[in-house]
Formats: structure tokens, sequence, C-alpha cells
């Protein structure tokens, strides 16, 4: 898994959420975990998609993984996970993806 990099972006609440990533290319593949995971459940399906010459990225959640934690708990609705995925592409300059 040495193809897979890893960055953190501050999002709202100046939280940093920690996102891996792998692969170049304009077509961007977005993995999204499931509760209680983290990215790594993603990690051979992202070295696949790169392979197959696509981008792949797969964020930690806020409070999974090695996201921080909000300090308010109800800071963790499906509603903030839009806007931090939003913030995250945001970020990268990603303006379309594949989920």
């Amino acid at each position: 898994m040495d193809q897979i990099q890893h960055r953190f972006i501050q999002v709202e609440e100046g939280l940093k959420l920690h996102v891996a990533e792998t692969g170049t290319g304009a077509n961007v593949v977005v993995f999204l975990h499931g509760f209680p995971e983290i990215w790594y459940s993603w990690r051979h399906q992202m070295v696949g998609v790169a392979k197959a010459g696509f981008r792949a990225i797969a964020p930690d959640y806020r409070g999974y993984g090695l996201s921080d934690i909000p300090l308010q708990p109800h800071n963790t609705s499906f509603s903030h996970l839009i806007t931090d995925l939003l913030a995250i592409l945001d970020h990268l300059h990603i303006h379309k993806v594949y989920i």
C-alpha cells in the first residue's frame, strides 16, 4: 500500500480530516466507508482503481480513523458528512466525482 498517500484537510470548526489518495487523472472515484469503519476498508479497491487510470480518494469521516473528533457530538450528522466531503473536494479542486 505504499502508493497510497495521506493528507489532512481542514474543514469547518477547525477540524482536520484525514484523506487517503492514490492514482492520477481527471476521473476521480470517492470511496466512502461505512460505520464504524475507516478509509482502510477500501485500500485494495483504491489500488485497483488507480491501476485502471483513475484517481481514488477515501476520507475518514469526522470522528473516525485519523480525522479529528468534533467537540460537540451532535456535529457528526449526515449533513456534516456531505459538507465535509464538499470541503475536501473544493480543497483538492475536484469538480466531478464517481461515488
